[in-house]
Formats: structure tokens, sequence, C-alpha cells
């Protein structure tokens, strides 16, 4: 009875050494990238871009930097989980700062002067962007918005002129609305605006402007709050396919696309406001094992806009060439992606580029730890994400040190381990729980057979 307990115990401990996720080391890593970091001390962190995901992890799990073996770090070339200081990290991902968009009090409104004045009770946070929201079936207009700001109401209080901004309704054109005013990043307590109206070209007779036009304003995060995104992938082989002006790009698996970007050539002008349509599809399994099945297309679609011109004395500029387009069709598999923009009976966009973009990810660590050189290291399959007390009590630094990733190269000290040289207990941990499974049911008929002994 003892002997087996005691087999059943060291099999059970062989299958949790068979089963132990692969220590990372510098030498079982395929590929890395050499971190540059610029001289001085605190958080150090460089920017991810897509060459690294097709060959990593899902997730990243198996990131890894150690000291770069190119300025003089010792690695145990041929020993797998060489003993080598391994650096924590932590990994960012860019996102608007726990700001919400939030509604801005309207106070004083009324009209002096023929023209329509209101104060703004601001957040109590930093902002830039505020939309007024101006009574929707008032049309056809275009304003001149003057904006002062101050930290307390009334007439003897110190202001700053914060600029003037022009608004506008263009719905019989077929153009937009813009009534955003884009200010400087600021923190007045209070706004106060001055609205002068007049009615745009095409406008219909007989509209008055009165303060009740004016319900309201919000004010979105501030610019410095919002989502920074990386290029992903950039073409300018924009081709015409009868109404349509295409562009096609192969995106590697695990690559994220979440945001699709148009550039325009310099100098373009003329108005327009065009539907954007972006297909993925993801590639077929080239495996004779796996699902042979097409995949199913996935389709997201956005607009592009931009209006530069002068009405009636008053500038407008508005201009939104970027959408959000989050993809999931090369989640697994590599795909094929084509942006398509709809120019209709219009003659086609002058388009200089198209871009897939994905949110901004970041590596961070103490730059104290770049002394003697890192490098980052990755691709060894099976990896576990590490755990470490820096990334658990990381919190982002507002001045980081901005480190570079060199290009990807393969690891010259790389030693995959062969299958064949492993033991048999990794190769076969099943054959471990077998036997084990045997064991336990043997000592489950030895204690049968004990109880039926003690109640004879």
């Amino acid at each position: 009875m003892r002997a087996a307990l005691l087999a059943a115990l060291a099999l059970l401990q062989m299958a949790e050494a068979a089963n132990a996720p692969p220590v990372a080391g510098p030498d079982a890593m395929r590929y890395e990238r050499a971190i540059t970091v610029p001289a001085g001390t605190g958080q150090a962190c460089a920017v991810l871009d897509a060459t690294i995901y097709p060959h990593a992890e899902p997730a990243l799990s198996d990131l890894r930097i150690f000291p770069d073996p190119a300025v003089g770090a010792a690695v145990a070339v041929g020993k797998p989980g060489g003993a080598v200081r391994e650096v924590p990290y932590a990994l960012t991902l860019s996102e608007a700062v726990t700001e919400e968009t939030q509604p801005a009090r309207l106070l004083n409104l009324g009209t002096v002067g023929g023209k329509i004045e209101f104060d703004l009770e601001m957040p109590a946070r930093a902002y830039t962007d505020v939309t007024l929201n101006l009574d929707p079936a008032v049309q056809d207009f275009l304003a001149t918005a003057t904006v002062e700001g101050a930290d307390e109401l009334g007439s003897h209080v110190k202001v700053t002129q914060l600029g003037s901004f022009t608004l506008f309704d263009l719905s019989s054109q077929k153009l937009s609305r813009d009534t955003t005013l884009p200010l400087p990043e600021s923190t007045y307590r209070y706004l106060h605006v001055e609205l002068s109206l007049a009615h745009a070209p095409g406008a219909v007779s007989g509209t008055s402007f009165v303060p009740a036009m004016v319900q309201g304003a919000t004010v979105p995060p501030s610019r410095e709050a919002q989502i920074l995104y990386s290029t992903v992938a950039e073409t300018s082989a924009v081709r015409t396919v009868g109404r349509e002006s295409r562009a096609s790009f192969e995106v590697p698996a695990r690559v994220p696309v979440e945001r699709v970007e148009v550039v325009l050539t310099p100098g373009v002008k003329g108005n327009f406001s065009r539907e954007v349509r972006v297909t993925a599809e993801a590639e077929k399994q080239m495996k004779p094992e796996d699902d042979q099945r097409a995949p199913l297309p996935e389709t997201v679609t956005g607009t592009i806009l931009r209006v530069h011109e002068t009405e009636a004395g008053r500038e407008i500029r508005t201009e939104e060439l970027g959408f959000p387009a989050i993809l999931g069709a090369n989640l697994q598999r590599g795909a094929k992606v084509e942006v398509a923009i709809e120019n209709g009976d219009d003659q086609p966009l002058p388009v200089a580029a198209v871009r897939l973009e994905m949110r901004q990810r970041k590596i961070c660590f103490d730059a104290s730890a770049a002394v003697d050189g890192l490098a980052l290291f990755y691709g060894d399959p099976g990896l576990a994400a590490p755990v470490y007390d820096y990334a658990k009590l990381f919190r982002p630094a507002e001045k980081a040190l901005a480190a570079t990733l060199g290009p990807e190269r393969l690891n010259p000290a790389y030693r995959p381990a062969p299958a064949e040289k492993l033991p048999f207990t990794q190769r076969h941990p099943e054959v471990l729980w077998v036997a084990l499974i045997a064991v336990v049911c043997a000592l489950g008929m030895v204690a049968l057979r004990s109880a039926k002994s003690v109640g004879r």
C-alpha cells in the first residue's frame, strides 16, 4: 500500500514536470531586435510595430528583454534557458485617458447687438474641442464664434481671447455641418461665446436666428487624451475600377487592424463627402487536414469628407480622412484587405496613399537596465506570458524616454531543442498520466479489499 502511494506521488511529480512551461532564454528565441535607449533615467518605452506580430506568439506572450549579445552579453549557447538576466517590462495600449464626453452648462443665453451670446460652465479638466448643440432644424447658415476664457463670471474679471472660429451648415449644397470650436488646450472654468450668424448661399429665405437655437454644448476628451495609432500597412497603388477607387493589402496573421486613413496629394482642392467600404477575407488553410471551406468576407464602412472654402467672407475648414475599422479576419490567418472609395458620378479623388492602422502599443521598462545594451527576443512557441512585479505596479510616466527598436533579424544564438533529445517524459506526457490513472485504480481496489476484510 505504501509503495503504491509513493509510486503515485512520483508519477504525479513527473507529470507536472513534463507539463511545466518551458523556461525563457535568449537562445530559445528565433528572432531579436536591438533596443536603443537615449541617455537618462526612469521609464523608457519603445513603440511595437506590425513586424513583430506574425513571428510572435498570440497576445505577444513570448516577448522577452535580455542584454544584447551584440554588445558583449554572454549567452549560454546550446543550453535552452541559459542563465541570462531577464529585464522586466510592461505592455501598454494607447487609449483615451479616462475622459468621457461631458456636457457644459449653458448660462446667460441672450442677444446683444444682433449677436447671440452665452456662457458655458466647463468641466473641471483640460479640454480642446467644444461642440455647440445647435437646433438641427436650423440649416444653411454661416457663423463666426468669438470665444473668451475666464475663471470667474463678471464684468470686471480678467479674460483671455481664445480665437474666432467658423461654424456652418451647408445642407443645400449637400455638404456637411460643423459646430465644433477647435480651441487650444484650455482649463478655464468659463467660456464666453458670441455668435454672429448669416444665411449661407442657397438658404431658404425667412429662417431667423434666435437664442433658442443654442441648446447646449458637449466637451469630448482633449486631444492629448485621444488614441494614438501606428501604421500597419500603406500603399500608393490606388486603381480606379468602375465608380470606385480601390487599394489592396495582404495583412499577415495576428496583425491588428483598427483604423483606415486616406492621404490626399498635397495641394488638392475641392470639397467632397465619400463613402468608403473595407472588405477583409481570410486566406484559405493550406494543410489538407484543415477546414477548406471558403472563409466568409468581413465588411466595414465609413465616410471621409473635406470642406475648404470661403462663404460670405468666412473661411470654412473641416476634414475627416480616417475612421475606425476593426477587422478580425486576420486574427488566426493572413487576410486580403481591400479599401474601396465610392466616387459615384464624381471624379476619383487624388489619393496619395491609403493606410491601415492599429492602436499604438508600447513596451516599457526601467532605463537603468540598458547600461550594457538590450535586445527584444521573441519566437518561442508555447512560451507562457511572463509575470513581473514591474508590470503589476506599472504606471505610465508623463515623459518616458523614447526608446527605439532596430530591424528584425534572426537570432544567431538560436538553438531549437530537437524533440528527440527531450526527455521521454516531456515528449510523451500522456504515458505518465495513463500510468498515474492505473496506479490510482490499483490503490482503489486495494482499499476496497481492505474495507471488505475489516467488515468480515
